[in-house]
């Protein structure tokens, strides 16, 4: 249960972030907040990150790393986060933090697109199903509710490009490229938000920027990757995209937003979507040429046998190991292993 909850938790703080920056943008532009959110997401993940790097010491990411880094920070931490404050500025928070669950999707498209991955017929249907659910929550505020979930999809594209990008960097894990994202992006968009306007909220709100990206962007991140460690990546997973869910939850409760039939009809949808895409798989032969490289993996996916004595298989570690090349066949995602063209 331990783990189980530790993801629970790290949804629940991704998930705050919603109709926390809601209030906040009634002082901030969405550009200083979503640059103090980001700083803040540095401040929450320096700890983990530095840990890693001292025990890594020594060790650098090769050029190709680097250009990924560049693009994950800029789509992901400096697009895909102005992008959603604006939508959040004109709509609903409920609506917003469902219409998040778009991301999936979006990274799904742009992996079949640019990223040599596969989707089956079951995965395009829970596309088009989370589509319909998107169109849905939009209409709900008319031009101004579509211009939103135009500006959310587009956010949720970012992150996708993020979300692959981030996947091929070899030798960071997660809170180390979190910690370079919201350093670099953070300090941007604070830049741009001071050369547009003003800054407009007091010191304090300065704070809780900084507190809210270091729970919902920073602790939530280790938190989750604690969780994926003794509970698996996939159940891991499972268990934190309950977060755009618990932040709609939250902004019905605290912030007093009506229930609107929308969202009810809406939720299920979405839910339905992720569950039939999530599990979407397919099986054929394929081939792994040799290579080396460094990236965050665990010893029971059936691609790392390198020996760890007294290491068990299911502990998430990084280092630099070696696969042989081989050619074998089996039920298999678009994992950073699989990405052939089928």
């Amino acid at each position: 249960m331990r783990p189980l909850m530790l993801a629970l938790l790290a949804a629940l703080l991704f998930g705050a972030s919603t109709p926390a920056s809601k209030v906040l943008l009634g002082e901030l532009s969405p550009f200083q907040l979503a640059g103090l959110l980001y700083l803040g997401a540095a401040l929450g993940t320096a700890p983990s990150a530095w840990k890693v790097r001292r025990a890594k010491r020594g060790s650098r990411i090769d050029s190709k790393s680097r250009w990924r880094l560049a693009g994950a920070v800029f789509f992901g931490g400096v697009v895909g986060p102005v992008l959603v404050l604006l939508a959040l500025r004109s709509s609903t928070s409920a609506s917003i933090a469902l219409l998040l669950n778009l991301e999936i999707a979006a990274t799904a498209v742009l992996g079949v697109l640019f990223f040599r991955e596969h989707i089956g017929r079951w995965g395009w249907a829970g596309i088009a199903i989370g589509f319909l659910a998107g169109v849905l929550l939009s209409s709900a505020g008319g031009v101004t509710g579509m211009w939103a979930g135009v500006l959310v999809a587009a956010a949720c594209a970012a992150w996708g490009i993020d979300n692959h990008l981030t996947a091929l960097i070899d030798g960071l894990i997660p809170a180390e490229a979190t910690a370079w994202k919201g350093l670099v992006a953070g300090a941007t968009n604070v830049t741009i938000g001071l050369a547009l306007e003003p800054l407009g909220g007091s010191e304090l709100h300065v704070l809780l920027a900084l507190g809210l990206g270091a729970l919902s962007y920073g602790a939530s991140i280790v938190l989750y990757v604690l969780s994926a460690q003794q509970l698996g990546a996939t159940r891991a997973q499972v268990a934190f995209s309950s977060a755009p869910f618990l932040g709609a939850a939250l902004s019905f409760v605290l912030l007093g937003e009506p229930l609107l039939w929308r969202h009810v009809a809406a939720a299920p949808l979405l839910l339905v979507g992720i569950a039939i895409l999530f599990f979407d798989r397919h099986e054929h032969e394929h081939t792994h040429e040799a290579l080396e490289h460094v990236h965050d993996h665990t010893h029971d996916d059936g691609h790392h046998d390198h020996a760890h004595p007294g290491l068990p298989p299911s502990t998430r570690h990084t280092h630099a190991h070696r696969h042989v090349g081989v050619t074998h066949g089996h039920r298999h995602l678009s994992d950073l292993h699989h990405r052939h063209p089928h």
